[in-house]
């Protein structure tokens, strides 16, 4: 529905505060050229490399020439952690690796909302990690928009601003501290120990700096 491939059967929505109902299909295609989309399984094109997969929006929604396709191409590459893989085909890549090329892609072309679907799924604790730095990178360097779905609480409950439960065709929203300290019983069970952690992570923070800011009020 944010992309404008799905209406939604009440309510509105709005990207950038447009509201997309009522616009023609030209005009919500230029609003999808600001929409980066991370898919579940990376969606690389087994038959292309890694270049021609990162380069496909370049070339189709710009008039870039193949050097500064490459040269941008290989910048976002970077910024992802990845170096000498343009040639490679995606059945060379590892599962970190496929999910950091998509990243890329769908990066590539400075989007301002990044939609991510399950980034973390069938992704081992390190490329876990690395992924969700990725995320945060990108919030915090570029400004963009993360909308991720997820059922890796812990991953969640660390990088949210914003969390939205869906449940019994409603939803419950909150920040990740509201949700995992509050009163409702459905949300903490679905939490679970990941909010029990990551609760007693954010006590041990805010008693550190309590400390630290007594003992520079002594000194």
């Amino acid at each position: 529905m944010i992309g404008g491939l799905q209406k939604p059967d009440s309510g509105e929505v709005r990207v950038g505060g447009e509201l997309l109902s009522g616009l023609h299909e030209r005009e919500l295609g230029e609003i999808r050229k600001g929409i980066g989309m991370l898919f579940q399984n990376g969606a690389l094109l087994d038959s292309m490399t890694v270049l021609e997969n990162v380069a496909l929006p370049l070339r189709e929604h710009t008039k870039q020439s193949a050097p500064e396709i490459a040269d941008r191409v290989a910048r976002v590459l970077l910024a992802v952690g990845l170096e000498d893989v343009e040639s490679l085909l995606p059945r060379e890549l590892s599962g970190g690796m496929l999910r950091r090329v998509a990243f890329a892609r769908a990066i590539v072309m400075e989007p301002r909302i990044l939609l991510c679907d399950e980034p973390f799924s069938g992704l081992d604790p390190l490329n876990v990690t690395r992924i969700e730095g990725l995320l945060l990178q990108l919030n915090r360097e570029l400004g963009l928009t993360v909308v991720v779905t997820s059922h890796h609480m812990a991953s969640s409950l660390r990088m949210a601003d914003q969390m939205i439960l869906l449940r019994d065709q409603t939803c419950v929203s909150g920040t990740p501290e509201e949700l995992a300290g509050g009163s409702d019983e459905g949300v903490i069970e679905f939490l679970g120990e990941d909010g029990r952690s990551f609760l007693a992570r954010l006590h041990q923070i805010r008693e550190g700096r309590s400390a630290a800011d007594v003992e520079g009020a002594i000194s």
